[in-house]
């Protein structure tokens, strides 16, 4: 835009007024906004010639292109970057899970419980002469 604000605005209305006089002011306003509107209308035309010509369309689908290209890159690295992650924590619990297997199974090898023989069963006491004499002498006795 031109920048134009109100106070320039009603200073041109003001001098359009007191040259031009009342009765040619709408006149003159009415030609000069048809002026307007032709600049605008050969200028927006002349523009996009020169964008047709250039080829700004293609260059303008080019560049968004090459933007969503680098957004999905950068989407694509951080979703490796994630997956290497938990790819190597897993790693990390399955070693951890290894390990401790690992220590459990040589652990309930070297046991001490396992180690020890099953005790065998008890013999009945065989009688020693003592308790065959006592046996004895009490039968002896009146």
């Amino acid at each position: 835009m031109t920048g134009v604000g109100l106070f320039e605005l009603l200073l041109i209305g003001v001098v359009g007024l007191l040259i031009l006089g009342p009765d040619k002011l709408p006149g003159a306003m009415r030609t000069m906004a048809l002026w307007i509107g032709r600049f605008r209308r050969s200028f927006d035309n002349i523009k996009r010639d020169i964008e047709k010509e250039v080829g700004a369309d293609e260059i303008r689908r080019q560049l968004r292109n090459e933007a969503i290209m680098e957004k999905f890159n950068e989407s694509k690295k951080k979703f490796t970057d994630t997956v290497d992650s938990a790819k190597s924590q897993t790693n990390s619990l399955k070693q951890n899970l290894d390990l401790k297997q690992q220590i459990l199974n040589s652990g309930s090898q070297d046991s001490p419980a396992d180690k020890t023989p099953d005790p065998a069963p008890a013999k009945p006491a065989e009688n020693t002469g003592s308790a065959t004499s006592q046996n004895n002498n009490s039968a002896n006795q009146p």
